[in-house]
């Protein structure tokens, strides 16, 4: 959890936060989670904020060891906040809040990625007429006579911070449906999507009707929204051992929505499970398989260049099936890649860190 990140999207992750609580289905396998209650005993990193037995306990603390981290980074770096909590977690004060984008803001040279799946809160926090002013002086206390910051008068130049980065994660329909709207009123500099693990089809182009959003004296608003204001999106599948499937249209759809709406796309992975037709790196598309032996099989490709087995568990071949009889192996996640279709997604919006 320190400076480098095997997160393909970003170049650090910076966890200033722990803990957090399940919100929707997005949730169900979530791998902070079983690491928490791993490490959950008196003494280790894990203690108050999950239980071995249970899970989230629901209660978040902040890592004063690794608040200023960033401050030492030379570096310009892409940085994932808080890969192991939600930053706008109810159990996360404003306070807290405060002090991490205090950071934020003296390390400027990066660019800063947060991800939530409580975007009510973060844009009542970002929005709100006095957050500005906490984290200035915030900012200014934690600087200790640092002379490249001077006080605003306003939040003019530097609020929403240019190097931030807000994003909510969104796994089905329903999510985006509740999540993107409060994302889009959201100030900020570059909005993003994480659709990981995708679970469903998503609409990004049809205008809808959105959420409350206490504007024009609390009126209901509906505008063009979801893809016409994001500046990224990000999709996976789910890894892990209790991983679901992903079927492969889920992708493509996203791709080409955003292709058609010119914004950067980011296949991350297929997770656990390779479908049929998709490319195993190396070997070409996936034909279909053979059962080996007791949880052994054999897959077999298109253009194979050497014999692809893969070992499962003791159970047996471990596959399963999309609503449309689609079949999809797993494979593992280092195995199945990252090709849809045969391409590589790897786009990124420009940068938006001041470079000081």
């Amino acid at each position: 959890m320190g400076d480098r990140s095997k997160i393909d999207w970003t170049d650090a992750t910076w966890n200033p936060l722990r803990g957090c609580s399940r919100v929707s289905a997005g949730c169900a396998h979530c791998y902070a989670e079983a690491l928490a209650a791993r490490f959950s005993d008196l003494g280790q990193w894990g203690h108050g904020i999950a239980t071995r037995d249970g899970g989230w306990t629901g209660a978040v603390h902040l890592a004063e060891d690794r608040l200023t981290l960033p401050l030492r980074w030379k570096h310009l770096r892409r940085i994932f906040v808080t890969s192991i909590s939600d930053p706008f977690h109810p159990s996360v004060s404003d306070e807290m809040l405060d002090r991490i984008f205090a950071v934020m803001t003296l390390a400027r040279r990066h660019t800063f990625q947060i991800l939530t799946k409580r975007p009510a809160r973060m844009r009542a926090y970002l929005d709100a007429d006095d957050t500005w002013l906490r984290v200035a002086r915030a900012t200014v206390a934690m600087a200790v006579g640092d002379l490249r910051w001077s006080n605003p008068a306003g939040t003019d130049g530097w609020w929403p911070l240019p190097n931030l980065w807000v994003g909510v994660s969104v796994e089905n329909q329903g999510a985006a449906d509740e999540r993107i709207p409060r994302l889009l009123a959201t100030p900020a500099t570059k909005r993003f999507l994480s659709c990981e693990p995708l679970l469903g089809t998503m609409d990004l182009e049809r205008p809808k009707p959105g959420p409350d959003l206490d504007q024009g004296g609390g009126a209901s608003i509906c505008q063009p929204w979801l893809i016409q204001g994001l500046d990224w999106v990000i999709a996976g599948g789910e890894s892990g051992p209790n991983a679901r499937p992903m079927h492969p249209d889920w992708a493509r759809s996203l791709r080409d929505q955003c292709d058609g709406a010119g914004v950067p796309f980011f296949f991350k992975q297929w997770g656990e499970y390779l479908p049929v037709g998709q490319c195993l790196p190396g070997h070409g598309k996936i034909l279909g398989a053979t059962a080996v032996k007791s949880g052994r099989m054999k897959l077999h490709c298109a253009a194979p260049k050497r014999e692809v087995k893969y070992a499962f568990a003791e159970c047996g071949v471990d596959f399963s099936a999309t609503e449309d009889s689609r079949l999809t192996f797993r494979v593992g996640k280092r195995a199945a890649g990252h090709l849809l279709d045969g391409v590589e997604h790897r786009a990124f919006p420009p940068s938006s860190s001041l470079g000081v």
